[in-house]
């Protein structure tokens, strides 16, 4: 497992850096902007980091290679996503004032690609190199 655990971390980063640095950056900084700390809390990222992959290999990578199956890396790498997300952008809704339906919508769609990417992209890797 710790195999499959340094080849989805940095899929992971590297999606989520373009995703957040390029493609996104400027949508976030408008529908949440005034909730934005002037520095990133890097601690906290990368424990988000850490555990967010931990979790895609522990439930998701190692059972779809176990299986053999890459639809199921893809198909519950996407689910993994959307309810992670969900925790966040649908606590988010619920409780903070004037919090973005937009911006939650988004993120829910983006954390089910990016999820499903990284496992189905870990899976090919890790079938590849084998055991």
């Amino acid at each position: 497992m710790l195999k499959l655990y340094f080849i989805a971390l940095p899929v992971f980063f590297v999606l989520d850096m373009i995703w957040l640095g390029v493609a996104a950056k400027n949508f976030y900084a408008k529908h949440m902007g005034f909730l934005m700390k002037a520095n990133v809390n890097w601690a906290a990222a990368v424990l988000f980091y850490a555990l967010f992959v931990l979790g895609l290999v522990i439930f998701v990578i190692a059972p779809a290679l176990d299986k053999g199956s890459w639809e199921r890396a893809l198909l519950f790498g996407a689910f993994f996503g959307l309810i992670t997300y969900a925790t966040y952008d649908l606590t988010n809704l619920a409780v903070l004032k004037d919090w973005p339906l937009l911006l939650s919508v988004v993120d829910l769609a983006w954390g089910t690609v990016l999820a499903a990417s990284v496992s189905l992209v870990t899976y090919f890797i890790a079938a590849k190199l084998g055991p």
